[in-house]
């Protein structure tokens, strides 16, 4: 995909509300900025999740990636180097790199993740695919965690190499 500046894409204001939100492993994420809007040169998802949720260790092969506090507190790991997130606070994920982020507050967390490039067939894709509409904003009710080997097969498809166990955000 060509993400060079193309006059064609004007600047995009978007109002809060009616945005597509789903529910991904155990989050609500609801698009504010996407691939389609930015002529695939960035999206921008706002995660609503409660304490323990997370994702496992992966890698992203075909986009970088960043996080953005709201509010509560975040643990994020990239590389080797591990971080507490608190409001304000951002963190970049670089592609082919290992990360996890995992919820700490007891009260839950908001919180941005930008994808650059967003691709269909990339994080922003696998996201979609792994995921359902929210009939609610709000996080999804308590669930197991999905299939492991059907979660690192999906998300292989996308150029994301999950390295760690859904639910486990180790």
């Amino acid at each position: 995909m060509d993400v060079s500046t193309d006059a064609s894409h004007a600047g995009v204001a978007r109002p809060d509300g009616g945005e597509e939100a789903r529910w991904f492993l155990d989050m609500l994420v609801v698009w504010k900025c996407t691939a389609e809007m930015t002529a695939g040169r960035m999206s921008l998802v706002d995660h609503r999740a409660r304490c323990g949720s997370g994702t496992p260790l992966h890698i992203h092969r075909r986009e970088d990636e960043w996080f953005y506090v709201v509010h509560g507190q975040l643990r994020v790991r990239v590389g080797d180097e591990s971080t507490l997130a608190g409001p304000g606070d951002s963190v970049f994920a670089p592609r082919n790199v290992p990360h996890l982020h995992s919820v700490l507050s007891p009260e839950g967390a908001r919180f941005l993740v930008g994808f650059s490039p967003a691709l269909a067939d990339g994080a922003d894709g696998f996201v979609r695919a792994a995921s359902q509409p929210a009939p609610a904003p709000e996080p999804p009710p308590a669930a197991a965690p999905p299939d492991p080997d059907a979660l690192s097969a999906l998300a292989s498809r996308f150029g994301v190499e999950i390295l760690g166990s859904p639910g486990t955000t180790e």
